[in-house]
């Protein structure tokens, strides 16, 4: 319903701020991280948000990044993972390190986050890694196979971007602005995605 809310930053909370647009304040969510990095009272502030509706709840929640977004509504998809819990994992876990841990099967980092224990953990790593595959499957046809080469680095490099919701075309064109062979894979992933985020 609303892609991102821009306005005065009016009130700001260890859990919430409150954004003045034109008259109206919205109330939006946020991790704390995000909140403390958002900026300063008065400023003009950009969130981009999820408007998230159930039966005894409908609440705004922001995010500094389409990446934060992309991960809090994959988080949302996984059975027994509520909007409170993936705003207390996005608190603790970057969107690039989050990739990671879910394409490497890495349920050590995901049961650092307060509240996730092992049974979590591996859920969102089951869960997720099959919506990846079936996303891949429907897009297959319509990404143009770019020449790239073949190296575990770079395939698990996509695969951790594509998680975050890049198609394949969007990261092989970051990928020739990237020194892929010099740098570790979780440095590949943060800096193709402040190529990602300018577009």
């Amino acid at each position: 319903m609303f892609a991102y809310i821009k306005g005065i930053l009016d009130t700001k909370t260890d859990t919430f701020v409150i954004i003045d647009v034109n008259g109206v304040g919205y109330k939006i969510f946020m991790p704390l991280k995000s909140i403390e990095r958002l900026g300063e009272i008065k400023q003009t502030v950009k969130v981009y948000t999820h408007y998230y509706v159930r039966e005894d709840n409908i609440s705004l929640y922001g995010f500094l990044s389409n990446e934060e977004l992309r991960m809090f509504e994959l988080l949302i998809s996984v059975s027994g993972v509520g909007a409170k819990s993936a705003i207390i994992m996005l608190s603790e876990i970057s969107p690039s390190s989050f990739a990671l841990a879910i394409i490497s099967n890495d349920v050590t980092k995901l049961v650092k986050i307060p509240g996730i224990g092992k049974k979590t953990a591996a859920r969102i790593i089951l869960e997720l890694k099959d919506k990846l595959k079936s996303e891949e499957t429907i897009n297959k046809n319509q990404e143009l196979n770019l020449v790239i080469e073949e190296d575990n680095k770079d395939n698990e490099a996509i695969t951790a971007l594509q998680v975050l919701g890049y198609t394949r075309r969007e990261i092989e064109k970051v990928f020739e602005k990237i020194d892929i062979k010099n740098l570790e894979l979780e440095q590949i992933i943060k800096q193709a995605l402040k190529y990602l985020a300018k577009n």
